[in-house]
């Protein structure tokens, strides 16, 4: 029978590591030294660290750093790397060394093992692709991470958040388009206020998801700059001068996104600002989109004792006690979706205060939690859009109803009577429990022409 495990040996002394096992001596420590939360680094940044690997490997054989064949077959490894066919290589833990080093380190190793493989060497002998000297080559953990961060982040903000945002965008005009000819009560301070076309309500909201966009268009502007080339402490030390620069090329060539190598490598290590301001613009999105939610749910409270402008999708049974009810289960999952981004949020701003001197120490975090922001904003943005947007129906006699009752329609006679008459015709609609347009008839204020032009809710959504 074979044996289930091997020896690997680091400068720390030998390790026992599974025997099928990619990852060799050092990603084994960490999995010992780290058994915290079961958490691991997602596909994206799996994925980055094989592109910038396969990039450094590029430039290093460009460079005449490494063996041109040595190179080939860590590229084709990297290459796998990048494919998710090593994903479940990528064992350790989240919650580890702050710098990241042992995840690094596990992506050396475990490309540096199937080069070898490919090679048909032996795994773990480090003969003929060594994880330091070759697959690590011109690198340091201090700045390969920051720039996995970078490029996971900016590549899953382009693929998988600015296209969910758009879907939804979408969907909002719409809405907008189709509930123009509707005229509903706006609110302000929770209270009647004059009237909205329920279509201008959901252009607004429209606006938003398109501001959202912006902003996370804008997140991956702050995302280009790539500390790669700096190597250690910024200074480059190790690396050859054009190594930065040139593997930043290879990255935006890979992704399409125009990363370029950062304008002050001290500064992209010893700081992680880019990552707190793009955290930002993820925390305003989740708030637009939690805004967005609200008001859908409250609008279509009831369905019969509440406000009941909107009718919702019924997507599920509502209760396991009351038969029948249908809850707004996709504007409250928004909502805490909304709420784990604004804590992710929190968590990345610890994270960034944990620079000391030339390197912020909790890396990791930042990464876990500013890809999941992104992960469950691209996710919930879609399925909002699908699974309640896309089916809002607005009922058009409960909005002409409460349009007609609400006190605020005296805002339109106060230009032409005075604001005090107006008040007072509000006030004693409301002790009557009257509408404004019967009150002001009673005291003939107007005529009923007049009454009925200045009463037009439709006019009152429109510029005069």
């Amino acid at each position: 029978m074979a044996s289930e495990t091997r020896v690997e040996k680091d400068s720390m002394g030998e390790m026992v590591v599974p025997a099928g096992a990619y990852w060799g001596a050092q990603a084994q420590r960490a999995v010992e030294n780290f058994p915290i939360s079961g958490y691991r680094f997602g596909r994206p940044f799996i994925k980055a660290m094989g592109l910038i690997k396969r990039a450094a490997a590029e430039v290093n054989r460009d460079l005449g750093r490494v063996d041109g064949t040595l190179c080939e077959l860590i590229i084709r490894a990297a290459d796998e790397v990048v494919e998710g066919k090593l994903d479940g290589h990528f064992v350790v833990d989240v919650f580890q060394t702050g710098s990241g080093t042992s995840t690094n380190m596990n992506a050396n190793e475990v490309i540096g093992n199937r080069a070898i493989e490919l090679a048909g060497g032996t795994i773990g002998s480090r003969d003929p692709v060594h994880p330091n000297d070759h697959v690590n080559q011109g690198q340091s953990s201090n700045d390969v991470i920051p720039t996995a961060i970078h490029v996971s982040g900016a590549m899953s903000i382009t693929d998988d958040l600015i296209p969910a945002l758009d879907h939804l965008h979408k969907a909002l005009l719409a809405k907008q388009d189709a509930f123009d000819g509707i005229v509903k009560i706006g609110r302000t301070h929770l209270q009647d206020a004059t009237p909205i076309r329920l279509g201008q309500v959901f252009g607004g909201y429209a606006a938003q998801a398109n501001m959202s966009i912006m902003r996370a268009r804008k997140a991956v502007k702050a995302l280009r700059e790539l500390a790669i080339g700096g190597t250690a402490v910024g200074t480059g030390i190790n690396t050859h001068p054009e190594f930065g620069q040139r593997v930043c090329a290879e990255l935006a060539k890979a992704t399409g996104i125009e990363f370029v190598e950062a304008a002050d490598h001290c500064e992209a290590q010893a700081s992680k600002d880019a990552v707190c301001e793009v955290s930002g613009l993820l925390r305003t999105i989740a708030m637009s989109l939690h805004k967005i939610a609200n008001d859908i749910r409250l609008s279509g409270s009831g369905p019969r004792c509440g406000v009941g402008e909107l009718k919702i999708l019924a997507t599920q049974p509502g209760s396991s006690i009351m038969p029948g009810k249908v809850n707004p289960v996709m504007s409250e999952m928004v909502a805490q979706v909304a709420g784990q981004v604004m804590g992710n949020d929190h968590a990345i701003a610890i994270a960034c205060r944990e620079s000391f001197f030339e390197l912020n120490v909790a890396m990791p975090l930042m990464a876990h939690n500013l890809l999941e922001s992104i992960r469950l904003l691209s996710t919930a943005a879609r399925v909002f859009a699908d699974r309640c947007v896309v089916g809002i129906e607005a009922d058009r006699e409960r909005c002409e109803e409460l349009v007609e009752r609400s006190l605020a329609m005296c805002t339109s006679l106060a230009p032409l009577i005075g604001y005090d008459e107006a008040a007072a015709i509000a006030k004693e609609a409301f002790k009557q429990g009257k509408t404004v347009r019967e009150v002001a008839m009673e005291k003939k204020v107007l005529s009923e022409e007049e009454l009925d032009a200045a009463l037009d809710a439709r006019a009152m959504t429109e510029p005069r």
